[in-house]
């Protein structure tokens, strides 16, 4: 095996801001520490909590790397005291606390997955976050069954274009909003059985038109604000509301009895700080009930598109802009 570098590239936040404040900068290569690998960073994926980390509203957890990044695919290039699955030269794909922003990153041996067959690095760069998130909240949290009836908000996102796809695949319905309605034909595409412009159309009753009036079963939000009360109208009896972001405001006037009268679960989520175990328990119902799929090509990460590692800036603009269909993946 070839020597390590001392140095590496990474992207540093210089200070909160825009995406100008994103530079390209060396870094001492990472130490590793036990049950721990290092990892060649071939591609990294770009998710909002990257770009809510670099205006300073997100910052990372204690022990993890300033660099933003929480997912990324790469070759295995040293192992810590106790891996036992990887060797290095495995191809993998990881889901990281920070740090995947750098031409080397390290992940716990838990967090990391091999490359599911006919999946390229850029495409398995855009895996983790999203597959993560979207699992342990509509499948673990809610308990999404065969028949029911989703929403699925922001259907373009990374985290939609999963959502649409996973739902699908475990025979869930579909309703999915999206901003246009070129984005709504895209999540239609997808798989979803019905999608709503959110700008021309109202999606409570657009909702409740496609359930014969009874409303989803589960809902998948990422907005926020004044979706809250009007999630709490979209939804069926019995219904479950997820939160999982806030594209608005955290904040909302509800009035809760529709979530008495109507038995609403409404729950929330974060991911990134969750303690080794519980990523590690979500990694391993990925890889039983995702990979296959993966693998035999019926859900599949839409990469948008790529830039170089060095033009993070260009890409968190990009995103912020929102023309985007799924996911912008860095490129090392």
């Amino acid at each position: 095996m070839t020597s390590l570098p001392a140095e590496m590239t990474a992207i540093a936040i210089r200070l909160p801001g825009g995406p100008e404040v994103l530079v390209p900068e060396p870094r001492p290569l990472p130490q590793l520490r036990s049950g721990e690998i290092l990892i060649k960073v071939a591609a990294a994926g770009v998710n909002r909590p990257d770009v809510m980390q670099r205006k300073g509203l997100y910052p990372p957890p204690p022990g993890a790397p300033d660099i933003p990044g929480l997912e990324l695919a790469g070759v295995v290039v040293a192992i810590g005291e106790g891996v036992t699955r990887w060797s290095a030269s495995d191809h993998v794909t990881a889901l990281v606390s920070g740090g995947g922003y750098a031409t080397y990153c390290i992940a716990h041996e838990s967090h990391a997955l091999p490359i599911p067959a006919g999946l390229s690095e850029i495409e398995a760069a855009g895996v983790p976050e999203t597959f993560f998130t979207v699992w342990s909240n509509l499948f673990d949290r809610a308990g999404l069954r065969n028949g029911e009836t989703v929403l699925v908000h922001g259907g373009t996102s990374g985290i939609g274009t999963t959502a649409i796809q996973l739902a699908k695949a475990f025979g869930a319905r579909v309703v999915a909003t999206a901003g246009s309605d070129e984005k709504c034909e895209a999540c239609r595409k997808l798989g979803a059985d019905y999608a709503i412009n959110y700008k021309t159309q109202d999606f409570v009753a657009e909702t409740k038109s496609a359930t014969d009036g009874k409303g989803a079963n589960v809902v998948l939000d990422i907005v926020g604000g004044d979706y809250i009360e009007r999630n709490y109208e979209a939804a069926a009896v019995d219904g479950r509301i997820l939160q999982i972001a806030f594209q608005g405001t955290p904040k909302a006037t509800v009035d809760f009895r529709r979530l008495m009268l109507k038995r609403l679960t409404h729950t929330g989520s974060t991911l990134r700080a969750r303690p080794v175990p519980e990523k590690a328990a979500i990694a391993r119902a990925i890889e039983t009930n995702v990979w296959p799929l993966l693998a035999a090509g019926r859900v599949k990460p839409v990469i948008f598109r790529t830039f170089p590692l060095a033009e993070a800036a260009a890409a968190h603009a990009l995103m912020e802009s929102s023309t985007h269909v799924g996911k912008i993946v860095l490129t090392v």
